[in-house]
C-alpha cells in the first residue's frame, strides 16, 4: 500500500465498519432461481459487489431491481462499505467480486500508487455527477465578490472569490480545510483543478510530504461521503468536494452552498467506474461480462425515454440500504435539476449521465485526463511522455470487455444495434474539449501539453 494513501487514510483505516446492505443478501436457492455454473457458462455465479452511499451508485441497484443480474444467471449481493479505502482494499484483496469505484481508482492501482494488485474498469457507472459546496460563512465572505445575472450569481462560479476567506482564515491561525473523498479520487482532483484555476494553491504531493498540502494555500483532508455535511456543520471543514446527495443536502439542511459542479470543469467525463481486479477478470470471464451486460442494461433504463425512470429510480435508492438519503435530496439532481444558493433552482439536465451519448463506456480519454490530474498534483512523481498516458490508460479502462457484453446483448435480443456507438471504427478517445470554467483545451492526445497550460501544479 502507497504511503500516500496510507498516511491520508490511517484514522479511517482503522474506524471503518462494513454496512451490509440488508434484505439484498443471498437469498435461500429455490428452483426457479437457481442457475447452475454449467448452464450459465459463468465460472462464478455467486458475487458480493461493493458500493458508497452516493446516488451514482444507481445502477447496481437498478441491475439487482430490475432482474438484469438474474437475467445472467448471477446471483449478485449488494454491499455499502463505510469509506473509499475500505472498499478499495476490499476489492483489491478479493473480499469483494467488484464494486462502485471513483474513476482514478484502477488508474492509481496500475501505476503502483495505491498498491500492487491491478484492478481494471470494464464499465463507467457515471459520468458528471459531482459538485462543491462550502459552508455559508464562506458563501457570505464570497458573494459580494460575484459577477449577477438575473439577481443572481453568474456560473460558473471561480475559486478566486474563496481567496479572501482562505487568507482571512491563515491570518487568524485556522487552517482552511476543505473535505475530499479519497487520495487517488475523482473528488479530490476536481477540487484541486476549482482551486487552482481561481489562483487558490492546493499543494502537491512528494515523498517527503504525502498530506498533499505542500505549498497550499488550504488544506484539503479526507472525510467519508456520508459525513460531509456533519463534518462541515461541526465546523471541521469549511467546504468540500462529494457526489451527491450530500451537496443537496447541505441545501435542505440550510448549512452550506453548492459553488461549482464538476461538468463546468469537465464536461462528460467519467466520475464511478465499476472495478474489479485483473485476476478476478482473468479467471472469470464469462462472469465479467455477464456483470457489464447487467450494468449496460441499468444504465440505459436509468436514461431511456428522457429519464423517464428517474423518479422509479429515486425511490428505490432512498431506501436506508442504497443511499438512505430523502427523495427529495435525492431527486434535485437525479431528475434534472441542481439547486444552488437557497431558492436557485436551475435546471442541470446533465448533472448526472448513465448512459445517454457516453454508454457506459470505459474511455481511455477518461482515463488520460485522471492521469493528468495525478501528476499535476503529485501523485505521479515524474514527467512522462504522452504515449504513456495511453498505455496505462489501456491497462486500467477497457472498453473491449464493454463491446463484447454489448454485442451478446444485441445478439440475444436484450438492446438494438443503434443503442450503441458503431464499435468496428470506436477509438475509445473522446474529441477535444474545452472547460467552462477555466478555457483550457484538453486533448487526450496531447496530454503534457494539457498539464502545460495550467499556472499552477506540476507538469
Amino acid at each position: 500500500m502507497s504511503h500516500f494513501v496510507k498516511s491520508t487514510c490511517l484514522t479511517m483505516c482503522m474506524t471503518a465498519v462494513v454496512l451490509s446492505l440488508s434484505g439484498c443478501g443471498k437469498k435461500p436457492e429455490t428452483a426457479k432461481d437457481a442457475v447452475s455454473n454449467t448452464a450459465t457458462g459463468a465460472e462464478k455465479t455467486n458475487l458480493k459487489l461493493g458500493f458508497i452511499k452516493l446516488t451514482d451508485m444507481v445502477p447496481l441497484a437498478i441491475a439487482h431491481e430490475k432482474g438484469y443480474f438474474q437475467d445472467e444467471g448471477l446471483n449478485v449481493q449488494l454491499e455499502a462499505q463505510s469509506n473509499w479505502k475500505v472498499l478499495y482494499d476490499r476489492v483489491a484483496g478479493g473480499e469483494l467480486d467488484g464494486a462502485h469505484m471513483l474513476a482514478a481508482m484502477p488508474l492509481g492501482a496500475m501505476t503502483g500508487i495505491t498498491g500492487n494488485k491491478e484492478i481494471i474498469a470494464p464499465f463507467t457507472l457515471s459520468y458528471n455527477g459531482a459538485a462543491i459546496t462550502v459552508s455559508n460563512t464562506v458563501w457570505q465572505q464570497m458573494k459580494p465578490q460575484l459577477s449577477m445575472e438575473n439577481g443572481k450569481p453568474k456560473h460558473p462560479i471561480s475559486a478566486a472569490s474563496l481567496k479572501g476567506a482562505a487568507d482571512q482564515s491563515k491570518a487568524s491561525g485556522k487552517p482552511f480545510n476543505l473535505g475530499m473523498t479519497f487520495p487517488v479520487g475523482t473528488h479530490n482532483y476536481m477540487m484541486r483543478y476549482w482551486l487552482a484555476a481561481g489562483g487558490v494553491n492546493p499543494g502537491v504531493y512528494d515523498a517527503n510530504d504525502t498530506s498533499g498540502n505542500k505549498g497550499a494555500d488550504v488544506m484539503l483532508s479526507v472525510v467519508p461521503p456520508p459525513q460531509m455535511v456533519a463534518t462541515m456543520e461541526a465546523g471541521t471543514t469549511m467546504g468540500y468536494c462529494v457526489g451527491e446527495p450530500w451537496n443537496q443536502q447541505a441545501v435542505f439542511r440550510k448549512i452550506g452552498v453548492p459553488v461549482a459542479t464538476s461538468d463546468q470543469m469537465w464536461k462528460d467525463g467519467a466520475d464511478k467506474v465499476f472495478g474489479m481486479t485483473k485476476d478476478f477478470a482473468e479467471k472469470n470471464p464469462t462472469t465479467t461480462v455477464k456483470v457489464v451486460k447487467a450494468l449496460i442494461r441499468a444504465s440505459y433504463w436509468l436514461d431511456q425515454d428522457n429519464n423517464a425512470n428517474r423518479s422509479e429510480a429515486v425511490k428505490i435508492i432512498s431506501r436506508p440500504n442504497y443511499v438512505g438519503a430523502d427523495e427529495a435530496v435525492i431527486a434535485n439532481s437525479m431528475t434534472g435539476t441542481f439547486e444552488f444558493e437557497a431558492g436557485d433552482k436551475r435546471p442541470v439536465p446533465n448533472f448526472n449521465i448513465f448512459y445517454k451519448g457516453q454508454y457506459g463506456i470505459p474511455y481511455y480519454s477518461d482515463a488520460v485526463w485522471w492521469l493528468t490530474q495525478m501528476r499535476r498534483w503529485g501523485h505521479i512523481p515524474e514527467t512522462k511522455p504522452d504515449q504513456w498516458y495511453l498505455d496505462m490508460a489501456k491497462k486500467a479502462y477497457q472498453p473491449e470487455i464493454y463491446a463484447q457484453a454489448a454485442k451478446e446483448l444485441i445478439a440475444e435480443g436484450k438492446m438494438k444495434a443503434e443503442d450503441f456507438p458503431d464499435f468496428s471504427t470506436a477509438s475509445y478517445i473522446k474529441a477535444p474539449e474545452t472547460s467552462a470554467l477555466d478555457g483550457v483545451r484538453f486533448d487526450a492526445n496531447q496530454p503534457n501539453a494539457f498539464l502545460a497550460s495550467f499556472k499552477i501544479g506540476l507538469k
